[in-house]
């Protein structure tokens, strides 16, 4: 099959998934998931560094959104808010094109320790973004640190509660995980914060 087959991309996707679950991560072959793409081992690596980056391919786009979306939040709003808001919008801009996979993605992520590793060190460099973000807004670098794992933190529960549930609000999904998160930390403040709501 040629080089430039269209869709290539997200059939390599579909076929890696596909292989992942089929048998463990460990044992699924570049070449193999280029045959049942249909496509040449080539073409793979035009599209995908390694098989891990099969999986996390959205991750720099989704990282340069959410500082996008920073760098354009309102000033008045402290840092762990600013980060939540940038992590739900960047997090509905990209998520309505892994609603195929998100639950699947999340299992064989979830089988595997060095894919494991790695979503792990996605979600750092993640939060190391965040936090230079939240430092461009002046914020002092301890706060700026500890707004951006928190946020994070957030997007995660988050994240996973919308892969159990597709159809569901993103914006509410964080907005919840905020609220939790802050009854955990806070009971009483996160009270009342919800009464003046």
């Amino acid at each position: 099959m040629g080089r430039w087959e269209p869709n290539a991309r997200e059939r390599l996707q579909h076929a890696a998934m596909t292989l992942f679950l089929e048998r463990d991560y460990a044992e699924v072959t570049v070449a193999e998931i280029a045959e049942r793409a249909g496509v040449t081992k080539r073409t793979f690596f035009n599209h995908f560094t390694d098989k891990r980056e099969v999986l996390f391919a959205g991750a720099q786009a989704f990282e340069d959104g959410v500082v996008r979306h920073l760098a354009e939040t309102d000033d008045e709003l402290e840092a762990i808010e600013a980060a939540v808001t940038a992590l739900t919008r960047a997090g509905a801009d990209l998520l309505s094109n892994y609603v195929e996979y998100a639950r699947l993605r999340r299992t064989v992520i979830a089988a595997s320790p060095e894919l494991h590793e790695r979503d792990l060190i996605k979600m750092s460099a993640l939060a190391t973004a965040i936090t230079e973000g939240l430092a461009a807004r002046r914020e002092p670098g301890r706060t700026a640190a500890f707004a951006a794992q928190t946020a994070v933190i957030v997007f995660t529960a988050a994240y996973d509660d919308w892969a159990e549930d597709t159809t569901a609000d993103f914006g509410a999904l964080m907005r919840r995980s905020l609220e939790s998160l802050r009854k955990a930390v806070h009971p009483l403040s996160a009270t009342a914060a919800g009464d003046q709501a």
